[in-house]
């Protein structure tokens, strides 16, 4: 058998190109027996004496590189770190495994692989290492030069148990082809160190769209688990595919190429595939160290590559480091090398328990414990097509309801209705806009859901999906009728699973199963008729349960001890939740467990569609793929920490890619006392993420605006007046995003991808295309520093421009300002704001128009009442296309509808114009204008209506 290794584009054979042309998405197979057999053809002639002198020389050299070597092994560490892929390696000889046969680690194989491509043998967590267990795996172990940390699994570093490059694997045995593109069948004759090897796998690769590629690897003998949501279905293969696949027989490796560039996007050549029914394992090159998304863990935007392990099993956890957290997202946008900003996207559909190892090669592994490996590629070729192609499989998000685009204020531990209300009313009076006020759990009757306390609270919602089981008979409806239905997740016995939440013992509703979701919509719909709330916030539904399984333990079987158990916090799959073995409707919740806050967010996304007849809206802290249909999303409980506000950008920005845009972070943090300037400084902030909330913890001093001195409160209500008036832009963005996949916030790599110095940005970010913002995010400062992409600039406020050749710039930045800039060539709507959207949505509107050099701009808008369902699928909505060219902006409505009746425009203020005109017109009748000396022309006093064609001139 042949080595693995990372292909580079001269292994990496095309199919020729007739063959291409009469099948564009032919799959090359390469057979090394057959390259030999090639190679052994073309060889020149030679005569026996030089024949025999030459073999001599290369018996001779090769004996003083195995000497070396062997003396090098021996006595030394292995080389250091190298981003070259190892090279092939002869086949040795067989070995026992196990009871079977497999190859042993020769000293000079294991030495020749860099320590940037060692795969981890041995990954199980706090064990450690030895040269006999590792040997005893048949694999290589050298101590890496360059880590000083021990033998011991589980921590990151230069693994020192690591796979020779000839360790047994699959071989490609057939090859057929299908409709759709090929299938294949997969063959171990070596049983691994994991119990219960699928030893028959079939391979299916679908070639579904020109950018979009699937592959499928299952046992064709027993049905697995796979995840229940619904994705795209091809009936034909792909007609001019951007990608091109080769497969490799022995052993099996699978290579996706970017027919245009030559990159590879894929190669699981690398590294041995494993298919146990508990264990699945496979590796694969990256094409760069550029890669994004993998939620949700605490990190920099852009990740680290340098042997980290992300795990993925949602769990009750405040926001920290190297720690699963309350999602589970199996997808990455990486951007390519050298490619000129090309990216592509891998999405593994898998919901069990996971490890992705990322490794300096660079490349990536992906370590699971049940399901199958499905997974598609998606070639972009721009960061945003990614996104948008991912989109297409795992769903666009939904419009949000106006209203839910403003400014939210929550606490836990208003205590009573009264205190709530005391803080709106401060608000009101300070003239501070607030749209939404929240409250925690603390107006629940005894934390019981579907309850308020009759005495304190009388209003607001708050929901967690834990219902409590120790109620007296027949008087809690939501326990008494869930069982009678039998909603509720069973331990493996079959009786209710109880654990503990808030209201104490606590079971679980099962929302796999479609009798829950109509025992969910009857209690909402109850608890409405007596407390009429407009949205739902789902927390604690990783789920989380104050114990460890359930009130009775958890059976001692496979699935609470899998044979390998991921770097999970708590180190068990039941740590502070539901048993692995507890069974729910579609599967056991060791399957199940990831998709809890998906299918509870579905479930009540329908309920209120159903209830309120307007859209639903949905904050949970639990997520999976698909998600953005249903709800948005808060990264949860933060600290009033610096580093917290810093952080909270990336996770923004990571749900943008993860296809949810209605995101954001308790603004000023929610555990730990805030202070003043990192209010003000993360108010500032928080304007800008999607979903815009402050919320704090229980016993913590007030942190609304209203609590703080007169000159914080006067910067808080600036920056919330500012995000107010740029509702127009921020919805029409939402709208973007539920109908083409676009991200609201949005990475400086996604409008700058040829831009490397953009890559790893994460203290700034765009809206859309062209606002770009700058936070502060530093104490005690009165400055901030950012960058600037190639290209002209204008300030917001004023339109004073700064032309950029691609550099870091110094602004000011006292606490009472903050830094907005706006790109060139675009045009933004914006509104006349007041204290709430309600009002804020019916003010006239002003244009800003930022002009390039020629001249040029372009911009949009999109209306409609900001409640209503399904307004962009019915045809009840506004869209009005902007454009400034030659000194004109025309006005086009593309899509009218009344909403737009009710709206003017005010003003129009054009940044850039470069001589002052002589005159100005509006629909051909002069109108007076103002022009300043920062080449800025105003025209004001505008009474143009949205909902007809306009045009201003100037000469």
């Amino acid at each position: 058998m042949v080595s693995y290794k990372r292909l580079s584009p001269e292994d990496v054979q095309f199919t020729n190109t007739s063959a291409s042309e009469e099948s564009p998405a032919q799959v090359e197979v390469k057979d090394p027996e057959e390259s030999e057999r090639l190679l052994l053809q073309r060889r020149p002639h030679c005569s026996a004496t030089t024949a025999i002198i030459t073999l001599g020389f290369l018996l001779l050299v090769a004996s003083g590189f195995w000497l070396l070597g062997t003396i090098f092994w021996l006595h030394g560490p292995s080389p250091s770190a190298s981003n070259g892929a190892p090279q092939p390696r002869p086949p040795p000889g067989l070995g026992k495994v196990d009871g079977h046969r497999g190859s042993l680690s020769e000293p000079q194989a294991c030495a020749g692989v860099p320590e940037a491509w060692r795969f981890d043998c041995y990954p199980e967590r706090g064990v450690v290492v030895t040269r006999e267990l590792c040997e005893a795996r048949n694999c290589c172990f050298i101590p890496a030069s360059s880590s000083s940390s021990p033998p011991s699994s589980g921590r990151n570093g230069v693994p020192w148990c690591f796979y020779s490059p000839t360790f047994p694997s699959y071989s490609l045995v057939s090859l057929n082809q299908t409709e759709q593109g090929i299938v294949g069948s997969l063959v171990r004759t070596v049983k691994t160190y994991y119990p219960k090897d699928v030893l028959t796998l079939r391979l299916d690769v679908l070639y579904e769209t020109d950018h979009r590629l699937r592959v499928r690897i299952t046992d064709p003998s027993a049905a697995r688990f796979e995840v229940p949501i619904t994705v795209p279905s091809a009936t034909v293969k792909a007609s001019s595919p951007a990608y091109t696949v080769e497969l490799t027989n022995q052993p099996y490796g699978l290579v996706v190429k970017r027919t245009s560039t030559g990159a590879v996007l894929v190669n699981t050549s690398v590294s041995p595939l494993f298919y146990c029914d508990q264990f699945l394992q496979m590796s694969s090159s990256l094409a760069s160290q550029y890669v994004y998304g993998l939620g949700e863990h605490r990190s920099t935007f852009l990740h680290d590559i340098h042997w980290n392990t992300l795990t993925m099993w949602a769990r009750d956890a405040a926001p920290v480091e190297l720690t699963n957290l309350y999602g589970a997202h199996p997808f990455y946008l990486s951007m390519e090398e050298g490619g000129g900003g090309t990216a592509h996207g891998f999405f593994l559909l898998n919901s069990n328990a996971m490890d992705v190892v990322l490794q300096p090669g660079p490349a990536i592994t992906w370590r699971t414990i049940g399901g199958i490996l499905d997974f598609y590629v998606f070639l972009g070729p721009e960061p945003a097509s990614v996104i948008g192609q991912y989109l297409e499989v795992v769903g666009y998000p939904s419009m949000p309801i106006s209203w839910a685009l403003g400014y939210h204020l929550c606490r836990w531990g208003y205590r009573s209705s009264n205190a709530t209300w005391d803080v709106v009313r401060n608000m009101r009076n300070y003239g501070i806009p607030q749209d939404v006020q929240w409250n925690d759990i603390d107006y629940m009757d005894h934390s019981l859901d579907f309850t308020f306390d009759p005495v304190n609270f009388a209003t607001l919602s708050d929901m967690d999906p834990g219902i409590s089981s120790v109620q007296p008979k027949e008087q809690y409806w939501p326990y008494d009728e869930g069982l009678k239905r039998g909603v509720f997740i069973n331990q493996s016995d079959g009786e209710t699973l109880i654990g503990k939440v808030w209201p104490g013992l606590t079971a679980f509703p099962d929302f796999s199963n479609p009798v829950t979701h109509e025992w969910w919509y009857e209690n909402l719909q109850r608890f409405h008729d007596k407390v009429p709330f407009d949205g739902l916030w789902i927390d604690m539904n990783e789920p989380s349960n104050f114990l460890d399984g359930s009130t009775v333990g958890c059976p001692d079987n496979e699935l609470e001890n899998p044979p390998y158990t991921p770097g999970i916090l708590g180190g068990l799959l039941r740590a502070k939740t539901a048993c692995a073995s507890a069974l729910q409707k579609t599967s056991s919740h060791y399957n199940m467990h990831s998709l809890y806050g998906l299918l509870e967010a579905e479930a009540s996304s329908s309920a209120l569609r159903r209830i309120l007849r307007k859209r639903p809206f949905i904050i949970s802290r639990s997520t999976f793929p698909s998600q953005g249909r249903y709800s948005g999303h808060w990264l949860g409980d933060n600290r009033s920490h610096w580093k917290d506000m810093y952080t909270s950008i990336a996770g923004m920005l990571t749900f943008n890619l993860l296809g949810i845009p209605l995101v954001g972070a308790d603004i000023c943090g929610f555990s730990e006392k805030t202070d003043e300037e990192l209010c003000v400084r993360w108010t500032q902030l928080g304007i800008f993420y999607p979903f815009s909330r402050n919320h704090n913890s229980l016993d913590q001093p007030a942190q609304d605006p209203a609590a703080f001195s007169p000159l914080a409160r006067s910067a808080m209500k600036e920056a919330l007046l500012l995000r107010s008036s740029l509702f127009p832009l921020l919805y029409t963005l939402f709208h973007r995003a539920h109908t083409h996949g676009h991200t609201v916030a949005r990475p400086l790599l996604f409008e700058f991808p040829a831009d490397v110095r953009t890559y790893g940005i994460d203290r700034q970010f765009l809206w859309g295309r062209s606002l770009l913002v700058t936070p502060v995010l530093d104490p005690g400062v009165d400055y901030v520093s950012g960058y600037f992409p190639r290209g002209l600039w204008y300030d917001y406020y004023t339109g004073d421009s700064v032309r950029s050749k691609g550099e870091d710039l110094r602004l000011d930045a006292p606490l009472d300002k903050f830094n907005l800039h706006l790109r060139e060539g675009a045009i933004i709507p914006k509104q006349r704001p007041n204290t709430t959207l309600w009002v804020s949505v019916r003010q006239p509107l002003q244009l800003i128009s930022c002009l390039s050099d020629d001249g040029s701009a372009t911009g949009e808008l999109f209306w409609d009442d900001g409640e209503s369902l399904d307004t962009f699928e019915t045809d009840e909505y506004a869209h009005i296309v902007f454009n400034v060219a030659k000194n004109t902006m025309t006005s086009e409505v593309l899509h009218n509808h009344l909403e737009a009746f009710n709206i003017i425009v005010e003003t129009a203020i054009f940044y850039g114009v470069k001589f002052e005109p002589s005159r100005v017109t509006v629909n051909s009748q002069d109108a007076g204008y103002v022009y300043r000396s920062n080449q800025v022309l105003q025209v004001l006093g505008l009474e143009l209506k949205l909902s007809q064609n306009f045009t201003i001139s100037w000469m």
